[in-house]
């Protein structure tokens, strides 16, 4: 029989710190978990759309147009910002015109492959956007790095793809959804996959399996963030629901993704530029104004359901591809650049700090 006495809890606390952590939120319990649980909204809806495809497509409809919406947060964060923006010059003023060049080029060549190449790095994205976050609440407890963090969640996305591309299901759904042109080609290309996806399966649950449990022993033995756990947690039943029905998870995925985004921006506004308070730029006077954030934030909205409805009712298909691809572009490749948590400024605007 064990004794327990005051020496030997005091020794096993020195031994294991994470036991008694408190959890440390990015910007506060309520609003963490609303980010945390943001794909459930977006699940229950389709999951109650199942049934009548027209409304689940109008569903769909509205979710891309949301997640379209915070993309160009961007570049607001980056040309609304003098000092951020001399950091990198050539590269912020280069960038739009090599994208829409390359885009334009691609719409005349293929705009099959251009489909297949932005729905792979949006999905690839999102990912990594869940592993920025999941990095934050570790940086949060003194994590320097993130393990097999990253090679767990690719595990479970690949798993989750696999699986739908194996369930002859799919395509049923997809076409129940009325999706036509370039995406109709790129799913049915998904498709042929089938055979392949299906001798992946087991390996793949293997892979999951060996890299989940890499990671636990991992969280077992440095300082943990609870909110942390909570957030992994999430993820990991937003990918089971992927498994099970891939365009209630996928709807999940793209949604929150986009809730996410604003939730992020909305804090790192207030950390680097109300607290403390920076006026020396367009955005930092927006952010200080008489609105505030939220000020900032609605008439950046208004803006963009002007923009996209001048396109959607005055351009063309061909500028309404340039400027939704192009968009979309700057924003997948202005993130890798402006997120750097190993950058002080950038870890303290997200509270990533110990």
């Amino acid at each position: 029989m064990r004794i327990i006495n005051k020496e030997s809890i005091l020794s096993e606390k020195a031994i294991h710190p994470a036991n008694a952590a408190p959890a440390r939120w990015i910007g506060g319990q309520t609003m963490d978990m609303a980010m945390t649980f943001s794909w459930v909204p977006f699940a229950l809806l389709a999951m109650a759309s199942l049934e009548s495809p027209g409304t689940l497509k109008t569903l769909m409809f509205y979710v891309f147009l949301f997640s379209f919406m915070h993309q160009p947060l961007s570049l607001l964060l980056v040309y609304g910002d003098g000092e951020r923006f001399a950091m990198r010059r050539k590269l912020f003023i280069w960038s739009p015109l090599v994208f829409g060049m390359a885009i334009f080029v691609a719409l005349q060549a293929s705009p099959l492959v251009l489909a297949l190449l932005a729905g792979a790095w949006n999905v690839e994205h999102t990912l990594m956007q869940r592993y920025g976050i999941t990095r934050i609440y570790g940086r949060m407890a003194g994590q320097k790095d993130g393990g097999v963090e990253l090679l767990m969640l690719f595990s479970w996305l690949f798993m989750a793809a696999a699986w739908a591309a194996a369930d002859p299901l799919t395509m049923e759904r997809v076409a129940s959804l009325g999706i036509r042109g370039a995406n109709r080609s790129a799913f049915e290309l998904f498709a042929e996959w089938r055979s392949t996806a299906e001798m992946l399966l087991v390996p793949l649950s293997a892979v999951v399996l060996i890299l989940s449990s890499k990671w636990l022993q991992e969280e077992r033995r440095r300082t943990r963030n609870p909110a942390k756990h909570l957030y992994v947690a999430s993820t990991l039943a937003l990918f089971v629901v992927m498994i099970l029905n891939p365009i209630m998870g996928f709807i999940g995925y793209v949604g929150a993704h986009s809730f996410e985004y604003f939730v992020i921006v909305f804090h790192a506004i207030e950390k680097g530029y109300v607290e403390p308070r920076r006026v020396d730029s367009t955005l930092g006077k927006a952010a200080n104004g008489p609105m505030g954030r939220v000020g900032l934030l609605a008439g950046y909205i208004m803006f963009i359901i002007v923009l996209i409805y001048v396109l959607e009712h005055h351009a063309s298909y061909l500028v309404y591809s340039m400027v939704f691809f192009t968009l979309g572009a700057l924003h997948f490749f202005y993130d890798g650049v402006i997120w750097k948590l190993r950058n002080p400024q950038v870890a303290r605007s997200v509270g990533a700090v110990n």
